[in-house]
């Protein structure tokens, strides 16, 4: 039975906010052959995962900001959320996550001095008609959301790492 109460202001501020900690608890350790592993040929990379949560958040938060700040009325909120898949970090992962994190606080300082009005404000997404801002910021903290369980899940079955201990010196009987 799946939930259907409606997210508030306040919670989509603090969930968007808390996405590039979150995923930055769960990758940060990773290193590159880790990042790189496929599980399957239907599975992503948790490196294209990232890539992926760090453009489209980057690209979401520019709209967010856009509307508010230049008045757009138009924004293509899902080919934001949606950019492609399959894509490589452009920069190291460390660097990737804390362009993000800084990108993301300050859409979250912006968010956090919205009014009733700022967040009943419609703008037009080609792909899904119009939107208010409280719901585009909706759909975004959702789409976030399911790709850190997405992220979760894949680090989860990473492969162990082989320690097969010291090397055994060769004998001549055995």
């Amino acid at each position: 039975m799946e939930l259907q109460e409606e997210m508030t202001p306040a919670d989509v501020v603090l969930l968007l906010g808390s996405v590039p900690e979150r995923v930055s608890d769960l990758v940060f350790w990773l290193d590159d052959t880790q990042l790189r592993y496929r599980h399957g040929p239907a599975f992503p990379t948790l490196g294209s995962l990232v890539a992926h949560l760090v453009d489209s958040g980057t690209k979401v938060d520019a709209l967010l900001r856009h509307a508010h700040l230049d008045g757009k009325t138009t924004a293509d909120v899902r080919g934001a959320i949606d950019p492609g898949h399959d894509q490589d970090l452009q920069q190291p992962l460390h660097e990737a996550l804390e362009d993000f994190a800084r990108v993301r606080r300050r859409t979250v300082d912006l968010l956090h001095g919205w009014g009733k009005s700022e967040w009943e404000r419609t703008v037009s997404d080609p792909r899904g008609g119009d939107v208010t801002l409280l719901e585009m910021c909706r759909l975004v903290a959702r789409h976030e959301i399911g790709h850190i369980s997405q992220i979760r899940n894949l680090s989860a079955l990473l492969p162990e790492p082989r320690d097969l201990g010291p090397m055994r010196p060769a004998t001549n009987g055995a």
